[in-house]
């Protein structure tokens, strides 16, 4: 059975570059914010949640979830940022992504918590890893991470600890 978020899901051929399915999650956030918080709760186990101090968004769309996720449920928010757009000191980590190069940062001047990492699509899983070695980096401590939408077509074992709402 097909899980009732993906009727508002977009999918977008040929983008950002040829041969990239792009899965737009705007129509999702026009108006089904409860649908979603709701789908992304159920998604991670209640004693996860529970012990989590802070969500921790990687940007850009994952701040949006993570943004909704920690006001929901009144933990704080951390900010993954593309290199250059944080103030220093930061912590980087470079990775691969499905259509190149990036670098993430984080802050160094974090205090010491247990974190959920939220993304909106595992594709490759460089995205993931990168923002776990970061947390890691910054003296914070991974509980697991949250997806919004699993290619698991397009990664093998991240030796990561997740959890999906939906998979493609």
């Amino acid at each position: 059975m097909t899980h009732p978020l993906w009727e508002h899901i977009r999918t977008v051929p040929d983008f950002p570059k040829s041969g990239i399915e792009f899965y737009d999650i705007t129509p999702l956030l026009n108006g089904h914010h409860d649908k979603l918080i709701d789908a992304m709760i159920a998604a991670v186990p209640a004693d996860v949640m529970a012990d989590t101090d802070a969500i921790v968004g990687i940007e850009s769309r994952g701040f949006v979830l993570a943004s909704l996720l920690a006001v929901r449920l009144n933990k704080k928010l951390i900010l993954v940022r593309k290199a250059g757009k944080l103030p220093p000191p930061v912590h980087a980590q470079s990775y691969g992504l499905e259509y190149g190069q990036d670098t993430l940062e984080i802050s160094a001047e974090l205090e010491p918590a247990k974190v959920l990492i939220i993304d909106d699509v595992l594709a490759t899983g460089g995205t993931l890893k990168a923002a776990h070695s970061l947390c890691v980096k910054a003296n914070l401590t991974p509980l697991g991470s949250l997806v919004l939408l699993d290619l698991p077509a397009l990664h093998g074992d991240l030796g990561l600890t997740y959890w999906t709402v939906l998979e493609k």
